[in-house]
Protein backbone atom coordinates (compact mmCIF):
# COMPACT_ATOMS: atom_id res chain seq x y z
CA UNK A 1 0.00 0.00 0.00
CA UNK A 2 1.25 3.53 -0.93
CA UNK A 3 2.43 6.19 2.09
CA UNK A 4 -1.26 7.15 2.45
CA UNK A 5 -0.02 9.40 5.53
CA UNK A 6 2.92 11.20 7.01
CA UNK A 7 0.71 12.97 9.10
CA UNK A 8 0.98 13.15 12.82
CA UNK A 9 -2.21 13.92 15.01
CA UNK A 10 -2.12 15.54 18.59
CA UNK A 11 -5.37 15.60 20.72
CA UNK A 12 -7.54 18.81 19.98
CA UNK A 13 -7.69 20.67 22.88
CA UNK A 14 -11.37 20.70 24.19
CA UNK A 15 -11.94 24.18 23.53
CA UNK A 16 -11.79 23.81 19.97
CA UNK A 17 -13.91 20.54 19.15
CA UNK A 18 -17.23 22.61 18.58
CA UNK A 19 -15.08 23.71 15.64
CA UNK A 20 -12.56 21.27 14.39
CA UNK A 21 -12.92 18.01 13.20
CA UNK A 22 -9.15 17.34 14.04
CA UNK A 23 -5.86 18.49 13.78
CA UNK A 24 -2.58 16.58 11.86
CA UNK A 25 1.13 17.69 11.54
CA UNK A 26 3.93 16.56 9.23
CA UNK A 27 7.56 17.33 8.89
CA UNK A 28 9.86 16.01 7.15
CA UNK A 29 13.68 16.57 6.27
CA UNK A 30 13.74 14.61 2.78
CA UNK A 31 10.99 13.13 0.42
CA UNK A 32 9.14 10.32 1.33
CA UNK A 33 10.36 7.35 -0.85
CA UNK A 34 6.54 6.71 -1.95
CA UNK A 35 4.14 8.34 -3.16
CA UNK A 36 2.24 10.65 -0.86
CA UNK A 37 -1.31 10.17 -1.25
CA UNK A 38 -3.91 12.78 -1.18
CA UNK A 39 -7.03 10.50 -0.15
CA UNK A 40 -10.54 11.93 -1.16
CA UNK A 41 -11.70 14.13 1.71
CA UNK A 42 -14.91 15.94 2.40
CA UNK A 43 -13.29 18.34 4.93
CA UNK A 44 -12.19 21.41 4.27
CA UNK A 45 -8.76 22.50 5.73
CA UNK A 46 -6.98 25.99 7.11
CA UNK A 47 -3.38 24.72 6.86
CA UNK A 48 -0.24 26.81 7.62
CA UNK A 49 2.62 25.42 5.33
CA UNK A 50 6.20 26.46 6.25
CA UNK A 51 8.36 25.26 3.00
CA UNK A 52 12.24 24.48 2.51
CA UNK A 53 13.45 28.62 2.03
CA UNK A 54 11.06 29.72 4.48
CA UNK A 55 7.99 31.15 3.03
CA UNK A 56 5.11 30.71 5.23
CA UNK A 57 1.58 30.70 3.67
CA UNK A 58 -1.91 29.70 5.73
CA UNK A 59 -4.22 28.45 3.42
CA UNK A 60 -7.85 27.35 3.07
CA UNK A 61 -7.64 23.86 1.53
CA UNK A 62 -11.40 22.81 -0.03
CA UNK A 63 -12.59 19.10 -0.25
CA UNK A 64 -10.91 16.85 -2.13
CA UNK A 65 -13.63 14.57 -4.62
CA UNK A 66 -10.62 12.56 -5.87
CA UNK A 67 -7.39 10.95 -4.88
CA UNK A 68 -4.45 12.75 -6.31
CA UNK A 69 -0.60 11.69 -5.62
CA UNK A 70 2.44 13.20 -5.44
CA UNK A 71 6.30 13.26 -4.36
CA UNK A 72 6.94 15.19 -1.34
CA UNK A 73 8.91 18.51 -1.29
CA UNK A 74 12.30 18.46 0.81
CA UNK A 75 11.79 20.39 4.11
CA UNK A 76 8.36 20.80 4.19
CA UNK A 77 6.82 21.30 7.68
CA UNK A 78 2.71 21.94 8.23
CA UNK A 79 -0.05 22.19 10.77
CA UNK A 80 -3.66 21.55 9.24
CA UNK A 81 -6.90 21.94 10.55
CA UNK A 82 -9.68 19.85 9.76
CA UNK A 83 -13.22 22.28 9.93
CA UNK A 84 -15.94 20.17 11.41
CA UNK A 85 -19.14 20.58 9.42
CA UNK A 86 -20.38 23.60 9.02
CA UNK A 87 -17.29 25.86 10.59
CA UNK A 88 -16.30 26.95 6.84
CA UNK A 89 -18.95 29.70 6.08
CA UNK A 90 -18.65 31.76 9.56
CA UNK A 91 -14.55 30.95 9.68
CA UNK A 92 -13.20 31.81 6.04
CA UNK A 93 -16.38 33.85 4.82
CA UNK A 94 -17.91 31.22 1.96
CA UNK A 95 -19.62 28.36 1.79
CA UNK A 96 -17.44 24.64 1.79
CA UNK A 97 -18.76 24.23 -1.82
CA UNK A 98 -17.09 27.13 -3.39
CA UNK A 99 -13.49 25.88 -2.08
CA UNK A 100 -14.07 22.31 -3.64
CA UNK A 101 -10.78 21.33 -5.48
CA UNK A 102 -9.11 24.84 -4.59
CA UNK A 103 -6.27 25.98 -2.15
CA UNK A 104 -6.82 29.50 -1.39
CA UNK A 105 -4.95 31.99 0.81
CA UNK A 106 -6.96 33.30 3.58
CA UNK A 107 -5.57 36.74 2.76
CA UNK A 108 -7.74 36.39 -0.53
CA UNK A 109 -10.81 35.53 1.51
CA UNK A 110 -13.27 38.42 2.23
CA UNK A 111 -14.22 37.74 5.66
CA UNK A 112 -12.32 39.81 8.28
CA UNK A 113 -12.16 36.58 10.49
CA UNK A 114 -10.06 34.40 7.88
CA UNK A 115 -7.44 37.19 7.31
CA UNK A 116 -7.14 37.77 10.87
CA UNK A 117 -6.82 33.69 11.52
CA UNK A 118 -3.80 33.73 8.59
CA UNK A 119 -1.92 36.80 11.07
CA UNK A 120 -2.28 34.85 13.95
CA UNK A 121 -1.07 31.62 12.42
CA UNK A 122 1.38 32.98 10.16
CA UNK A 123 3.92 33.55 13.04
CA UNK A 124 3.42 30.23 14.97
CA UNK A 125 5.43 27.20 14.77
CA UNK A 126 3.29 24.33 13.08
CA UNK A 127 4.82 22.02 16.03
CA UNK A 128 3.25 24.40 18.50
CA UNK A 129 0.36 25.71 17.19
CA UNK A 130 -2.70 24.22 19.23
CA UNK A 131 -2.10 26.09 22.48
CA UNK A 132 -1.88 29.94 20.84
CA UNK A 133 -4.78 28.85 18.75
CA UNK A 134 -7.13 27.59 21.33
CA UNK A 135 -6.85 31.05 22.53
CA UNK A 136 -7.89 32.78 19.36
CA UNK A 137 -10.24 30.27 17.23
CA UNK A 138 -13.10 29.96 19.67
CA UNK A 139 -13.12 33.87 19.48
CA UNK A 140 -13.19 34.04 15.94
CA UNK A 141 -16.46 31.78 15.41
CA UNK A 142 -18.54 31.45 19.14
CA UNK A 143 -20.73 34.40 17.96
CA UNK A 144 -21.03 33.22 14.10
CA UNK A 145 -22.25 29.49 14.64
CA UNK A 146 -26.09 28.92 13.76
CA UNK A 147 -26.38 25.98 16.47
CA UNK A 148 -28.96 24.56 15.37
CA UNK A 149 -28.34 24.49 11.35
CA UNK A 150 -24.92 23.31 12.69
CA UNK A 151 -26.40 20.69 14.70
CA UNK A 152 -28.65 19.56 12.04
CA UNK A 153 -25.58 18.85 9.44
CA UNK A 154 -23.65 17.14 11.87
CA UNK A 155 -26.24 14.66 12.08
CA UNK A 156 -27.06 14.10 8.48
CA UNK A 157 -23.18 13.56 8.18
CA UNK A 158 -23.10 11.35 11.23
CA UNK A 159 -25.83 8.91 10.00
CA UNK A 160 -24.38 9.30 6.46
CA UNK A 161 -20.88 7.94 7.81
CA UNK A 162 -19.91 4.26 8.32
CA UNK A 163 -19.64 2.91 11.54
CA UNK A 164 -17.99 0.14 12.75
CA UNK A 165 -21.47 -1.20 13.68
CA UNK A 166 -23.60 -0.42 10.49
CA UNK A 167 -23.30 0.67 7.24
CA UNK A 168 -24.44 4.54 6.07
CA UNK A 169 -28.11 5.11 6.26
CA UNK A 170 -29.71 6.20 2.29
CA UNK A 171 -29.85 10.11 1.86
CA UNK A 172 -33.66 10.35 1.56
CA UNK A 173 -33.97 7.90 4.81
CA UNK A 174 -31.82 10.68 6.54
CA UNK A 175 -33.69 13.63 5.41
CA UNK A 176 -36.73 12.04 6.45
CA UNK A 177 -35.45 10.87 9.86
CA UNK A 178 -34.17 14.88 10.17
CA UNK A 179 -37.52 16.49 9.27
CA UNK A 180 -35.99 18.09 6.35
CA UNK A 181 -36.40 17.16 2.10
CA UNK A 182 -33.89 16.23 0.10
CA UNK A 183 -33.29 19.59 -1.45
CA UNK A 184 -33.12 21.03 1.88
CA UNK A 185 -30.54 18.72 2.86
CA UNK A 186 -28.39 19.01 -0.49
CA UNK A 187 -28.12 22.99 0.56
CA UNK A 188 -26.92 21.97 3.93
CA UNK A 189 -24.06 19.97 2.41
CA UNK A 190 -23.29 22.63 0.22
CA UNK A 191 -22.69 25.04 2.77
CA UNK A 192 -21.39 23.10 5.28
CA UNK A 193 -19.55 20.24 3.94
CA UNK A 194 -18.79 21.25 0.02
CA UNK A 195 -19.93 18.24 -1.29
CA UNK A 196 -23.61 16.67 -1.80
CA UNK A 197 -25.10 14.10 0.80
CA UNK A 198 -24.55 11.47 -1.62
CA UNK A 199 -21.19 12.60 -2.48
CA UNK A 200 -19.77 12.77 0.61
CA UNK A 201 -21.50 9.28 1.53
CA UNK A 202 -19.32 7.79 -1.66
CA UNK A 203 -16.01 9.96 -0.28
CA UNK A 204 -16.57 8.40 3.28
CA UNK A 205 -17.30 4.79 1.78
CA UNK A 206 -14.30 4.71 -0.29
CA UNK A 207 -12.05 6.33 2.88
CA UNK A 208 -13.09 3.69 4.91
CA UNK A 209 -12.13 0.81 2.21
CA UNK A 210 -8.92 2.22 2.41
CA UNK A 211 -8.25 1.73 6.04
CA UNK A 212 -10.36 -1.59 6.77
CA UNK A 213 -8.16 -3.31 3.87
CA UNK A 214 -6.73 -6.43 4.14
CA UNK A 215 -8.71 -6.49 7.30
CA UNK A 216 -11.80 -8.92 5.37
CA UNK A 217 -12.57 -10.18 2.24
CA UNK A 218 -13.31 -7.62 -0.15
CA UNK A 219 -17.05 -8.99 -0.80
CA UNK A 220 -17.29 -8.33 3.03
CA UNK A 221 -15.89 -5.23 3.27
CA UNK A 222 -18.07 -4.12 0.41
CA UNK A 223 -21.02 -5.39 2.37
CA UNK A 224 -19.88 -3.47 6.06
CA UNK A 225 -19.67 -0.37 3.87
CA UNK A 226 -22.55 -0.22 2.55
CA UNK A 227 -22.05 -1.69 -1.23
CA UNK A 228 -24.71 -3.61 -2.95
CA UNK A 229 -21.86 -6.13 -3.90
CA UNK A 230 -18.10 -5.83 -4.40
CA UNK A 231 -18.17 -5.12 -8.00
CA UNK A 232 -19.85 -1.70 -6.79
CA UNK A 233 -17.67 -1.41 -4.42
CA UNK A 234 -14.52 -1.78 -6.94
CA UNK A 235 -16.58 0.88 -9.46
CA UNK A 236 -17.20 3.29 -6.75
CA UNK A 237 -13.08 3.16 -5.81
CA UNK A 238 -12.17 3.12 -9.33
CA UNK A 239 -13.92 6.60 -9.72
CA UNK A 240 -12.39 8.40 -6.84
CA UNK A 241 -8.88 6.63 -6.63
CA UNK A 242 -7.99 6.37 -9.80
CA UNK A 243 -7.46 2.35 -9.27
CA UNK A 244 -9.59 -0.46 -8.41
CA UNK A 245 -8.85 -1.39 -4.38
CA UNK A 246 -6.32 -4.55 -5.23
CA UNK A 247 -3.94 -1.81 -7.53
CA UNK A 248 -4.41 0.14 -4.35
CA UNK A 249 -2.93 -2.19 -1.66
CA UNK A 250 -0.20 -3.37 -3.66
CA UNK A 251 1.04 0.10 -4.75
CA UNK A 252 0.13 -0.25 -8.40
CA UNK A 253 -0.43 3.76 -8.78
CA UNK A 254 -1.26 6.16 -11.65
CA UNK A 255 1.70 8.95 -12.00
CA UNK A 256 2.18 10.70 -9.68
CA UNK A 257 2.49 14.20 -9.98
CA UNK A 258 5.05 16.71 -8.19
CA UNK A 259 2.41 19.13 -6.88
CA UNK A 260 2.15 18.22 -2.85
CA UNK A 261 -0.80 20.13 -1.61
CA UNK A 262 -2.71 21.06 -4.88
CA UNK A 263 -3.17 24.73 -7.02
CA UNK A 264 -3.32 27.52 -5.51
CA UNK A 265 -6.04 30.69 -6.86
Amino acid sequence: MPNTTAWQTPSTPDVLRPWLAGVRTVSFAEPPEEAFVHLPDAVTKVVLRVTADGRRDVLAVGPRVRASYHRGKTRVSCVELRLAPGTARPLLGVPAAALVGRVVSLDQLPDGAARRLAREMRRLDPREALPPLAEVLPGLLSDAVDPARTELLRAGVAALSVRLDRAPAQVRDVARELAVSERQLRNLFAEGVGVSPKHYARIDRVRTVVTRAGTARWAELATATGYFDQSHMTSDFRALMGVPPKSYVTGRLPAVTPCQVGPRT
